[in-house]
C-alpha cells in the first residue's frame, strides 16, 4: 500500500473500495455466482478487510451481492425468471421516466443529456466498452432525474441495480451494440422534440431488446456448461 492509501480518510477508502469493486462486479471480472475472496480483493483494491467489507454490504444492498449463510459474499446470479421479472419492471419504470422527462426536462437538462450522449459516441467508435457503459447508464440516470419524481428515482435505482452487470453485457454482441445506439439516438431526438410517447416507447423497445440479449446469453451459458460437465463425465 502507498502512503497516499494509509493517509485517506475511512469514508474515502470505503468509497474507492466500493466503486472499484462495482465496476469488477459489472464488467463480469468476478463471475455471477463467484464467492468474493476478501484476501485476494483486499490485495487488489490496495485497502483493508474493513472498508472491503463495508463495500460489500453497500453492494448487497444494491443488489449487485448477496450474503449466503456459511459461504460468504457471492456475485448475484440472476436466473431466466429473475431476469424477465427484473426487465419487465425496469422497461415501466424508464418508459415512465421518459414520459415525464419529455414534459418536464429543462434546456439546462437536455443540453448535459447531449453533451453525454456525444460522449458515449465517441466511445463507441472506439469501441470502448468500459468507458461507454458508464456514459450510457448516466443518460439513463439523467432522464430519470429529469423526470422530477423522487418516488420513480427511488424504485428505479433499486431494481436498475440489479441488472447493471447484465446491461453491460448485453453490448458485448457488435450488431446488438449497434442496435442499442441507434435506440439511444432515438431517444435523443423524442427528448429533444419533448414527445413523451415517442421516448416511452423507445425506452420500452430499447429494455424489451436488453431483456432479449440478455436470457439468450444466459440459454447459451447454461448449454456450455452442460457441454463442459459432459466432457467431464
Amino acid at each position: 500500500m502507498t502512503a497516499q492509501i494509509f493517509n485517506m480518510p475511512p469514508a474515502a477508502l470505503h468509497e474507492q473500495a466500493t466503486q472499484r469493486l462495482r465496476q469488477m462486479l459489472v464488467e463480469g471480472q468476478i463471475a455471477p455466482g463467484a464467492k468474493l475472496n476478501e484476501r485476494e480483493l483486499c490485495e487488489q483494491l490496495k485497502v483493508s478487510r474493513t472498508p472491503l467489507r463495508e463495500a460489500i454490504k453497500t453492494l448487497a444492498a444494491e443488489g449487485l451481492v448477496e450474503l449466503v449463510p456459511n459461504r460468504g459474499a457471492v456475485a448475484v446470479q440472476l436466473s431466466e425468471t429473475d431476469v424477465h421479472n427484473t426487465f419487465e419492471v425496469m422497461a415501466g419504470l424508464e418508459a415512465a421516466s421518459g414520459q415525464l422527462a419529455a414534459q418536464r426536462v429543462t434546456d439546462a437538462e437536455l443540453a448535459e443529456i447531449k453533451a453525454l450522449h456525444y460522449e458515449m459516441m465517441a466511445a463507441y467508435t472506439r469501441r470502448d466498452l468500459s468507458a461507454y457503459y458508464p456514459l450510457n447508464a448516466a443518460i439513463h440516470r439523467a432522464i430519470n432525474a429529469a423526470a422530477r419524481n423522487p418516488v420513480l428515482t427511488s424504485t428505479y435505482n433499486q431494481v436498475n441495480a440489479r441488472l447493471q452487470a447484465l446491461r453491460f453485457r448485453s453490448n458485448q454482441d457488435g450488431e446488438k451494440w449497434s442496435r442499442a445506439v441507434k435506440e439511444h439516438e432515438a431517444m435523443i431526438q423524442a427528448l429533444e422534440a419533448r414527445d413523451p410517447v415517442a421516448l416511452a416507447n423507445v425506452l420500452t423497445t430499447h429494455l424489451n431488446n436488453k431483456r432479449d440479449v440478455v436470457i439468450e446469453q444466459l440459454r447459451s451459458m447454461e448449454v456450455q456448461t452442460m457441454q463442459q460437465q459432459g466432457a467431464k463425465e
